[in-house]
């Protein structure tokens, strides 16, 4: 090994773990070294596609791009893809394992370690820096015995710990000082310091609390960081930020129903940053509203019962009666799937093997197949001849008519489905919006104009994210504490 390596962990989930790594990828890239991101076992629907053709979670993807290095599938081992509140796909090193309950997977987990473990290492004999992440909060003791992620991970490979709290709940002190009591005296050992997080107000207010968490636990808190404004522009983990992803008050309305188990949201990003653009996530119970120009149907890591709850929130009925409008409807990846006539999964890839009708809008039908396609992408669409870019990561393999009027060209292959009246469309590349080109010429079909392209929004989120970083915190001396 040749990398110092320095392990974030957290009181509890959505703290700003994800950011703070990404923030010090990119501080410490600038600075000229070679930096990787690394968390053990991530828990999302969100992935991309590495170049060797397997999948990890797109927070280290991220990390990756901050740090400016290639994806790689050592920097997130295991990945857990929810399809079920108590069932989930295991992906080890970017492949599927298989479906575990998680009860099963709680035995499964130490014979994750090794592979851990071995991942690690890699990216230690080949990075200058590894940052690694935890999971959730850092001190569940229930999940202590079988823990890969976090302090378990810690003693295994030996590693130095910062510890995050997040000051805009309330509570940082209490979550601090309870994490401590539950360690015992070898974890709290490895801790070097508190780094307390999204900051509000003067700082000179919270020197008492700082003063309390070093008299109760000996810890120094490390720096307070701001609230970070950059981190808007920045993808989200999981489903747990999709409140904060809706667009402006543009005049282009675009409704998006939040179906069980969605991936890859952050396909609309760009169209979210758009100031003619008023982006609109449906929760269950809330119809399809009569001035949307545009309903898109996004991935779900489960096609059929996405399906079923689609129909029993009644927003079969309004996208039926959205097109009749004169409406638009798109649908990415599963949700392509969905728009088809039927969607079979005879062999129970992601779930009860059977059949569900899908809504018709596209003459096509799906069929699961154990073999996920994972691969990066550069396409053309054939409607406005736009160069698009982006990746594929999917069960299913869509055929039937409908495929004979193709949206995209992938290498001259044609990909995805356009219907006779050019109203509803369907592709399985995640990624297109986020080309200028494209996305410019989308809008101006649908009657808006996008905005003057500019640098890209997230390397200059991530840029403002180093920034603020390197203002509230010495990381001289936090790069002193890795080893």
């Amino acid at each position: 090994m040749t990398a110092r390596r320095l392990m974030v962990l957290g009181t509890g989930s959505d703290v700003g773990k994800s950011l703070l790594v990404a923030g010090l990828a990119r501080a410490y890239a600038r600075r000229g070294l070679t930096v990787a991101p690394f968390k053990a076992q991530n828990m999302s629907n969100n992935a991309a596609v590495t170049a060797d053709g397997g999948e990890i979670g797109r927070a280290q993807a991220l990390q990756a791009r901050a740090a400016g290095v290639p994806l790689s599938v050592d920097m997130n081992p295991v990945l857990l893809k929810p399809e079920t509140d108590i069932d989930c796909q295991v992906v080890l090193r970017g492949r599927v394992l298989g479906r575990q309950s998680a009860s099963a997977y709680q035995a499964l987990k130490p014979t994750l370690r090794s592979e851990v473990v071995a991942s690690l290492n890699r990216l230690s004999a080949s990075h200058d820096l590894v940052l690694i992440e935890g999971a959730g909060s850092g001190a569940e003791r229930y999940l202590r015995p079988q823990d890969i992620s976090n302090m378990g991970l810690a003693e295994a490979a030996d590693l130095p710990v910062v510890l995050l709290g997040d000051e805009s709940r309330g509570g940082v002190t209490a979550a601090v000082t309870g994490h401590h009591r539950l360690w015992t005296e070898a974890e709290r050992a490895r801790v070097a310091g508190v780094i307390v997080t999204k900051f509000r107000g003067d700082p000179a207010v919270f020197a008492p609390a700082a003063a309390e968490i070093r008299a109760e636990t000996g810890w120094p808190v490390l720096g307070l960081l701001r609230w970070s404004e950059a981190a808007r522009a920045l993808p989200e983990e999981d489903s747990l930020g999709l409140g904060r992803r809706d667009g402006r008050a543009g005049r282009l309305v675009i409704a998006v129903p939040e179906l069980p188990r969605i991936a890859n949201f952050d396909d609309l990003d760009p169209l979210a940053a758009e100031p003619d653009v008023d982006l609109r996530w449906l929760k269950p119970g809330q119809p399809v509203p009569g001035d949307a120009d545009a309903v898109i149907l996004l991935g779900s890591k489960t096609t059929r019962p996405a399906l079923e709850a689609l129909r029993a929130e009644g927003w079969d009925i309004d996208i039926r009666a959205h097109l009749r409008r004169g409406g638009h409807v798109l649908g990415l990846c599963a949700g392509f799937q969905m728009l088809g006539r039927v969607v079979r999964d005879p062999g129970g890839i992601e779930g009860p093997p059977g059949e569900t009708p899908g809504l018709g809008l596209l003459d096509i039908e799906t069929v699961m197949t154990g073999d996920k396609r994972l691969v990066a992408v550069d396409a053309r669409d054939m409607l406005s001849g736009t160069r698009v870019t982006g990746y594929e990561i999917h069960a299913g393999r869509v055929s039937g008519p409908g495929t004979a009027r193709p949206w995209l060209s992938l290498d001259g292959q044609p990909e995805g489905a356009v219907s006779a009246d050019g109203r509803v469309r369907g592709s399985h590349v995640h990624g297109l919006f986020g080309a200028d080109g494209f996305r410019a010429a989308w809008l101006a079909a649908m009657g808006a104009t996008a905005a003057e392209a500019g640098p890209d929004r997230v390397e200059a989120a991530l840029d403002r994210l180093a920034d603020e970083i390197e203002a509230d915190l010495d990381l001289d001396a936090l790069l002193a504490l890795a080893r």
